[in-house]
């Protein structure tokens, strides 16, 4: 149970650090806008995962107790999926890029709402709590709600820890991301190693 735990937030925080679209963005607000900009970004994309959170907990735990073998297939859906995202990212440009200009300038209650919005409306994410969580289900006896619960408080608080220090540390994160050409290809490569390795637990 606690190994499957720490593994399941040891692959949530690699994930985390490497860049996507919620923390680039997370990233040009708070270097455009202010840190208390940023924050209000990342309160509002972690605050959209109860949601994806929720339907997966109520959804896949209904299936579970209607066929093991349909669940089985969730993880091997799983699994594949996350297979796919290693290679969308080993095909992809390691450069880091994001853009300062062009940055609407907005409260932090639209902000909020916009990432809270970004976050639920995208299926993306969805899809990934789907193939990411059923693999890390940690016991035989608790409630699978249960469980799924307390990997997405797990999955919300670790990424909203580094979110935020993603948010009061731009400045130095995009000044050593523009001196260092090599941190793209660095945490690319640890995505497609994380994608990897989660994968292949799923499967074992």
């Amino acid at each position: 149970m606690l190994e499957t735990l720490i593994s399941f937030s040891i692959a949530t925080l690699a994930l985390a650090l490497s860049p996507g679209p919620d923390n680039i963005y997370v990233l040009t607000q708070s270097i455009v806008n202010g840190k208390k900009y940023g924050l209000a970004t990342v309160f509002g994309l972690i605050s959209g995962c109860i949601v994806h959170t929720s339907l997966l907990a109520f959804g896949v735990s209904a299936i579970i107790k209607e066929s093991e073998s349909l669940f089985f297939g969730i993880k091997l859906f799983g699994a594949a999926y996350l297979l796919f995202l290693a290679f969308k990212v080993f095909k992809s440009d390691a450069s880091i890029a994001f853009s300062e200009d062009n940055v609407e300038k907005k409260t932090t209650t639209q902000l909020f709402k916009q990432g809270f919005i970004m976050n639920v409306l995208n299926p993306k994410v969805s899809i990934f709590f789907l193939a990411f969580f059923p693999g890390f289900l940690f016991s035989g006896s608790l409630s699978t709600v249960i469980q799924f619960y307390v990997l997405g408080f797990i999955f919300m608080f670790i990424s909203l820890l580094v979110f935020s220090a993603i948010a009061i540390l731009a400045g130095a994160i995009s000044t050593y991301i523009k001196s260092h050409k090599n941190v793209g290809l660095y945490l690319k490569w640890t995505q497609i190693v994380v994608f990897v390795g989660i994968a292949g637990f799923i499967l074992m």
